[in-house]
């Protein structure tokens, strides 16, 4: 079928029917961090949490950024790259398990091929500091490994090379070791994402990368001023080189009086990692394990339902980020797993449909659905990753 009939097509369909037809790809989806603390399988349904290969699928999900989270716990004690490591092979076994369900893709034909296959495609992606030094030995190892998507700063730290969003800013952006860190990257093939960036950062990164680099998950500082998010200034720059700006499901990113209800609740806004002392470097890897796998929970809070926002009010953002930047600059990013509290009445990836549903409600056209859904974010990494 060709794009004209499809569209002619989907005229007919019902919205649940238009979504079954679109290729769905999630730019910020963590994965591995549960199992890796908890146990488990990732294609064994659970009922709690926000993803499993089995609710992926009723959702419709085609492919993934298959996020690897190294929390700031690991740093202190310079565990970040063997933390990386250990959720990389985590990853394999686990993707191994359910290879009839999902495969490891490294560039945009290995999603193609996946996705006639009816599997899903995971593209190894790590947040946080793979290597707070940003050492390209490192880097390359990662490379050969399969990973095609690496988070510039170190999550809500600064690593020794760029600035983060919430961290005391030490470089005012990129260093030049940072500025070569990018280089290799694209030299590489691999996506740089400036989520958690300072802006500072962000804009050095876009100026420098030959690539459109991305912000996998984030949201707009105008609708809700906290650092963690970009503002409309970076925006421009970043769609005029070919960027995209995933967005964040949860309520605290794009709604005020839910992120000022989880602040007041939690004591801190929700990136404040100021609890990370000294003392971890004195702490053994396993010891550090447990320090994280107690406290471990990556859902959102427990708020009330008229405080959240619905999926329309969530579309609001996307389309005043759609008017600065265009369509072919805007994504889905949801950061499932990561601590979003959801828009009302989502439960976990099952409802990746109600999005859809929004979207047709709020009159976007078919084209414009399939950008966000997953069009620009194949366009994209297919021009960058080898």
């Amino acid at each position: 079928m060709n794009r004209r009939q499809f569209l002619s097509s989907a005229l007919a369909l019902t919205p649940r029917q238009l979504h079954e037809k679109m290729f769905v790809f999630d730019a910020h989806l963590h994965v591995i961090n549960r199992q890796f603390y908890r146990g488990g399988d990732i294609g064994q349904r659970v009922e709690d949490g926000h993803f499993d290969l089995v609710r992926a699928k009723e959702g419709g999900l085609d492919a993934l950024f298959f996020t690897l989270f190294i929390t700031e716990d690991y740093y202190p004690g310079h565990y970040e790259t063997k933390q990386a490591l250990r959720l990389i092979d985590l990853a394999y076994r686990q993707v191994e398990k359910n290879s009839r369900t999902i495969g490891i893709a490294r560039n945009a034909a290995e999603i193609q091929a996946l996705r006639k296959q009816g599997r899903l495609a995971a593209v190894l992606d790590l947040e946080g500091g793979f290597d707070m030094d940003g050492d390209l030995g490192v880097l390359r190892a990662l490379h050969q490994l399969g990973v095609r998507s690496i988070q510039l700063p170190a999550h809500n730290f600064a690593n020794n090379f760029a600035d983060s969003c919430c961290a005391i800013t030490r470089f005012n952006g990129l260093t030049a070791h940072g500025r070569a860190v990018v280089a290799e990257c694209n030299r590489l093939g691999i996506v740089i994402n400036i989520a958690h960036a300072s802006t500072e950062t962000a804009e050095q990164a876009i100026a420098a990368s030959e690539h459109p680099v991305v912000s996998t998950h984030d949201g707009l500082r105008s609708r809700n001023n906290i650092p963690r998010l970009m503002t409309e200034a970076t925006l421009e720059k970043l769609a005029r080189k070919g960027g995209l700006i995933g967005f964040h499901i949860g309520n605290e990113f794009h709604n005020r009086a839910l992120f000022d209800y989880r602040t007041r609740k939690a004591g801190k806004p929700f990136w404040d990692r100021s609890d990370v002392k000294k003392d971890r470097a004195e702490m053994t890897l396993a010891e550090v394990d447990q320090l994280v796998g107690r406290g471990f929970s990556m859902t959102g809070i427990q708020a009330p339902e008229e405080l959240k926002y619905t999926t329309d009010q969530w579309f609001e953002v996307v389309e005043r980020a759609t008017a600065i930047a265009g369509e072919d600059h805007v994504m889905l990013g949801t950061d499932f797993d990561g601590g979003p509290t959801l828009p009302r009445g989502m439960r976990d990836c099952r409802d990746y449909p109600m999005l859809t549903e929004a979207m047709l409600r709020r009159g976007w056209k078919t084209g414009r659905i399939e950008k966000f859904l997953g069009g620009n974010l194949l366009r994209v990494f297919g021009r960058i990753a080898t």
